[in-house]
């Protein structure tokens, strides 16, 4: 799984999601895509289908990894926040960049979790348990008192049984291949704590300064702790670097900023379930990249995943909506 797209501001009130600021409930409405949707949609789904495969191909240590997709991506955005955003930034105070921070720190435990999962279980397993973030953010939800409709929990029955398939499978294989499963999940609640603090960093910040602040905490975090780990971030082969050029590109910068760009007009339950096709996306990648096909009885498993989770993404759309005119 890759950053998952900055959310638009909304707030939960007695289990219906009702308007913000600036109208952003309306948008949680599922559009009609265009065909020039469609076509960056694409585009984006195949950069994010990219990133695990890459990732398993790179030698140098995934903490590596983490801190130079994250710095490069913060590099690349903070000439867009200081001159076609940098009006965002006037009156901005340091506990306006809170949620921000807490995102960043977020995201650095996600990726110290999930990027080690795909060298110890398969692509396709490690990224459809990765992607069931939204059911963390769902539970969270509930957890505060927000009230779930049916098609939310039947949602989360069918993951966990197909999580529990994906397991039983890997506890055949090896031990190693279960702990990156648990890795895996461990990623996705991370992601989803990610997913939670940038909703409320996005209430006052715009995306090029969420981003900007998020991506760089998470990568002083990881160069923090490669330091403690004595890890080293610099010395790798030029193999290695083209690698993590790639995976930079395709997913940190090419594949979720293009849906960030879809998202105001498709909305954020569409987006939602297009990352979903990650998971075969990543399946086939990785077969052809790694000759790494996951075993048969696995595939139930992970269709009982993406299923799940497409349940809970669509039963969370909100019931009261501001319906777009046309």
């Amino acid at each position: 799984m890759e950053d998952p797209p900055a959310p638009l501001h909304s707030q939960a009130r007695g289990g219906t999601l009702h308007e913000g600021r600036g109208g952003a409930a309306s948008s949680w409405a599922v559009q009609r895509p265009g065909g020039r949707d469609v076509a960056l949609m694409g585009v984006a789904v195949l950069g994010v289908s990219m990133s695990g495969p890459l990732t398993a191909l790179v030698v140098a240590p995934v903490l590596a990894v983490a801190f130079w997709r994250n710095a490069v991506g913060a590099a690349v955005l903070l000439p867009v926040l200081l001159t076609r955003e940098r009006s965002t930034l006037q009156g901005l105070t340091l506990r306006d960049l809170r949620s921000s921070v807490v995102a960043g720190l977020f995201l650095a435990a996600h990726f110290a979790a999930w990027l080690p999962s795909l060298t110890m279980t398969t692509v396709a397993a490690s990224t459809a348990l990765v992607t069931t973030t939204p059911i963390w953010t769902a539970l969270a939800a509930r957890f505060v008192g927000v009230r779930l409709p049916a098609t939310v929990w039947w949602g989360l029955v069918l993951a966990v049984a197909g999580a529990g398939l994906i397991a039983g499978v890997d506890v055949s294989v090896s031990l190693e291949a279960l702990a990156g499963d648990g890795l895996a999940l461990l990623g996705a609640i991370f992601a989803g704590g990610y997913v939670l603090a940038g909703a409320r960093a996005r209430e006052r910040l715009s995306t090029s300064a969420y981003a900007v602040v998020a991506y760089s905490v998470c990568a002083v975090v990881v160069a923090l702790g490669a330091l403690l780990f004595d890890v080293p971030l610099l010395g790798m082969s030029g193999r290695d670097w083209l690698l993590i050029a790639g995976i930079t590109f395709c997913a940190q910068l090419l594949g979720h900023t293009l849906l960030n760009l879809v998202l105001s007009t498709v909305g954020p339950t569409m987006v939602s379930l297009v990352i979903l096709l990650e998971v075969p996306g990543a399946t086939l990648v990785a077969l052809v990249l790694l000759q790494q096909a996951p075993p048969l009885l696995a595939l139930p498993g992970m269709l009982a995943v993406v299923a799940g989770v497409a349940l809970v993404v669509r039963g969370s759309r909100p019931t009261t909506l501001v319906e777009p005119a046309t």
